[in-house]
């Protein structure tokens, strides 16, 4: 591994925005957390490539269907939580769950890997104020305000714009969600969307997986005038690795016939994404969020979680330091989380319903 790659995993391990392993293994293994700490072939995530690629935190997404609706995506997001929740409890020599920064660190310096939880489409609460609340109180740190279609307050990137981005509810989920200290996801949400929450947030927002419209032209990539408003707000946009969101050759395999394998995307695109992200928005804005055993393909040679370090070392042939590496990995999101802890930790009742 290449020395400075090296210095920035010893300042802070990889810190990941978005994982879909509770999903996957629901689909595959029944939620059978057993084998994943001696590995999972059929997965991109297990214990001994989450070390390999230097992993110290993950966000788990704990993702249900958009065509779940009511009651059942409420309860059918529940057993995700749970999912967590068990791989913590059934492999604790290898996980721990996380709600706070100051959690993650003390999870990195006792050699575990920090399991935080995001929760993907807000219509997991089933518009549901009440439910957002005991999500916060489950250790959900973050909630994707929408999935491939719209919720009953805020337009996703993939469906037809009904509410031109924020109903008047769905500003009022923005202002319960910085109260509580909940982080607003606005990977999968429309331009529009952003930009609206954006305005109302009082708090740093995140892109959990997303990457850039100006490289690549996927509806679920992030405009230019979006990340340049980061600094401001003080957000972090992870980028993800998935072909759809970096390769414009894929793009257009997705918008073809498909008759031929979908393009495999390079590490070398990866990086032109996240650095693009530090250019119009800043070092202190970007992260890394691989979007593992939600999607496929991924570059070669970062195939798994195992292959963070690859990119790591593609930006540090490109000038970065071991500071800004760091800054990547792991520690723009822990900004964040820092500063929106004290709400999320000292949050209670709630008037909005």
């Amino acid at each position: 591994m290449n020395q400075v790659v090296e210095e920035a995993l010893a300042l802070c391990g990889v810190i990941d925005g978005h994982n879909d392993l509770a999903d996957a293994c629901l689909e595959r293994r029944g939620y059978r957390t057993d084998g994943l700490d001696t590995g999972v072939p059929e997965l991109h995530t297990d214990v001994p490539r989450l070390r390999a690629g230097g992993v110290s935190g993950q966000f788990w997404s704990v993702y249900v269907s958009a065509m779940l609706e009511g009651p059942s995506a409420v309860q059918a997001t529940l057993e995700q939580i749970d999912f967590v929740h068990r791989l913590a409890g059934e492999h604790p020599e290898h996980f721990v769950l996380a709600r706070t920064a100051a959690d993650v660190e003390k999870a990195r310096a006792a050699g575990k890997i920090a399991s935080l939880i995001g929760a993907e489409g807000g219509h997991s609460i089933n518009d549901s104020p009440g439910v957002l609340r005991m999500f916060a109180r489950l250790g959900v740190r973050y909630l994707t305000l929408t999935h491939f279609i719209n919720t009953s307050w805020a337009d996703s990137c993939t469906d037809n714009r009904v509410h031109g981005g924020l109903s008047e509810r769905g500003v009022q989920y923005i202002r319960e969600m910085n109260r509580l200290g909940m982080l607003v996801d606005l990977s999968h949400v429309s331009h529009e969307t952003m930009r609206q929450a954006l305005d109302v947030s009082s708090a740093p927002v995140i892109f959990s997986h997303s990457s850039c419209t100006a490289i690549t032209s996927s509806v679920r990539n992030v405009p230019d005038d979006v990340i340049a408003r980061l600094p401001e707000n003080g957000g972090v946009q992870m980028v993800s690795f998935y072909a759809g969101f970096i390769s414009q050759a894929a793009v257009e395999w997705g918008e073809g016939d498909r008759f031929d394998p979908e393009p495999a995307p390079t590490i070398q695109q990866a990086a032109d994404h996240v650095e693009h992200v530090r250019s119009v928005a800043g070092p202190a804005h970007v992260g890394l969020g691989g979007d593992y055993d939600g999607a496929s393909p991924f570059p070669i040679g970062m195939e798994d979680v195992s292959g963070y370090p690859r990119l790591l070392e593609e930006l540090a042939l490109r000038g970065w330091s071991a500071n800004e590496l760091a800054d990547l990995a792991g520690r723009n999101i822990l900004r964040v989380l820092r500063e929106t802890d004290e709400a999320f930790t000292t949050a209670s009742g709630g008037t909005f319903r």
